[in-house]
Formats: structure tokens, sequence, C-alpha cells
């Protein structure tokens, strides 16, 4: 059961991307860590966003860079 709520939270993730226009199969952390190591302003400031929010609740630290998915940019 936790598996499977992990691939819904995933899975909306990846959709959430999508809408905002894009890959379907990367998720918002993962084109947010990207666009933080391009020096893109808002890719800066939404990864301290979405970092702060990871180190706070689960502990982990820098999630958008280790988010990054090589593959799918």
């Amino acid at each position: 059961m936790k598996r499977y709520l992990l691939n819904l939270l995933i899975a909306i993730d990846q959709g959430g991307n999508a809408f905002f226009g894009g890959n379907p199969d990367e998720t918002i952390s993962s084109r947010v860590g990207r666009a933080a190591l391009r020096r893109n302003t808002f890719g800066m400031i939404a990864a301290r966003v979405i970092d702060w929010l990871f180190e706070n609740l689960t502990g982990e630290r820098d999630h958008c860079a280790n988010s990054i998915e090589w593959d799918e940019a």
C-alpha cells in the first residue's frame, strides 16, 4: 500500500509537470533542479522552496538536485 501511494504521488507530480508544459515523464523537482543548475532565477527560487519543504518534511537535503532525471531532459 505504501508503494502504491508513492507511485500515485509521483504520477500526480509528473502530471503537474506536463500540465505546465514539461516532459510528462519527469517530475517537477527534476525540472526545477535542472533549471537551478542553469542558474535560471525562477528555478533557483523554486528549488530553495522545494528543498526547504523536503528537508523539513522528510529530512532529505538537496531534493531537487538529487531528483534530476538526466535521461528525461
